[in-house]
C-alpha cells in the first residue's frame, strides 16, 4: 500500500511539473518611448516628446444618406516641425466630387497655416476580399488627389494572409503606405506574430500600429524587413470608452 502510494504521489509530482507555464506578459506600449502617434481631436502628444510623425484625425465619412465629410476637429493644426498626414474615417467609399473637394480643402488650410503635411490617409475596415474593390476606389482618389500630395491608407493583419497577392501587387502601386492595425479595441491581436510571418506578399511599404498601453515584442526579422517604415501608437483618450 506503501508503495502504492509512492508511486501515485510521484505520477502526481510529474503531471504537475508537466503543466503548461503561462506565457511570459509582453512588453507595454509605452508611447513616450516612441516619436510617431495616431491622434483623435483633443487628444495630445505625450508631455516631453517631440513628435517626428502625426496623424491627425479630422473628420468621417459616415455611412447612412448623402456622403459628405464631417469634420471632428476644430481649428487649424499649426505643426511645422512634424510631418503630418491628415486622416479620413470611413464607413463607405461612394465618396461624391463635393467630399473630395472639402478634404483637399482642409489639406490645403493645413498646408497653409505652416503644418508639414504629408498627404490624406484613408482609415476604413477593407475586407480582406474586398481588397480589389477597395484598391479601384484608392486608385480614383489617387487620380484626384493634388500631386503635390501622397497616400496613405490603415490595414489589417489579415490582409498578409489572406489577401489577394495580385490586388496588394496592385496596391502598391496606388498607395505611398499602408499602416497595419496590430490592435482590436485597446488590446493587441493575439498570436500577431504568424501574421508578420505570412507577409511575403505584402508588397506596399508599411508601418506597424500599436496602441498604448496594449503588449507588444516586435516579431522576428521585422526591424530587417525593407518595407518596414516604423511604429506608429495610437494614443488612447481615457475619457472615451
Amino acid at each position: 500500500m506503501r508503495r502504492a502510494l509512492a508511486s501515485g504521489l510521484l505520477l502526481l509530482a510529474g503531471c504537475r511539473r508537466e503543466e503548461p507555464q503561462a506565457p511570459a506578459p509582453l512588453p507595454t506600449v509605452a508611447a513616450a518611448d516612441y516619436d510617431a502617434f495616431y491622434l483623435w481631436p483633443g487628444v495630445k502628444p505625450p508631455a516631453g516628446v517631440r513628435p517626428r510623425l502625426l496623424y491627425l484625425l479630422d473628420g468621417e465619412v459616415r455611412a447612412g444618406g448623402r456622403p459628405g465629410l464631417v469634420r471632428l476637429r476644430s481649428g487649424t493644426p499649426r505643426l511645422p516641425d512634424s510631418a503630418v498626414w491628415l486622416v479620413v474615417r470611413s464607413d463607405r467609399l461612394d465618396w461624391d466630387e463635393a467630399t473630395r473637394r472639402a478634404i483637399f480643402a482642409d489639406m490645403a488650410r493645413w498646408r497653409a497655416a505652416g503644418t508639414g503635411l504629408v498627404g490624406l490617409q484613408v482609415d476604413f475596415d477593407a475586407a480582406t476580399r474586398g481588397i480589389g474593390g477597395y484598391r479601384r476606389f484608392l486608385a480614383g482618389l489617387r487620380a484626384a488627389l493634388p500631386r503635390r500630395w501622397q497616400l496613405s491608407v490603415t490595414g489589417l493583419l489579415d490582409w498578409s494572409a489572406h489577401g489577394d497577392p495580385r490586388e496588394l501587387a496592385r496596391l502598391a502601386g496606388v498607395v505611398d503606405e499602408v499602416v497595419v492595425q496590430t490592435y482590436q479595441g485597446r488590446e493587441t491581436i493575439p498570436g500577431y506574430a504568424a501574421w508578420f510571418a505570412a507577409m511575403t506578399a505584402f508588397t506596399p511599404p508599411y508601418r506597424v500600429a500599436l496602441a498604448e498601453g496594449s503588449g507588444w515584442k516586435a516579431p522576428p526579422r521585422l526591424a530587417s524587413d525593407p518595407r518596414f517604415r516604423g511604429y506608429v501608437v495610437f494614443r488612447i483618450d481615457r475619457g472615451r470608452r
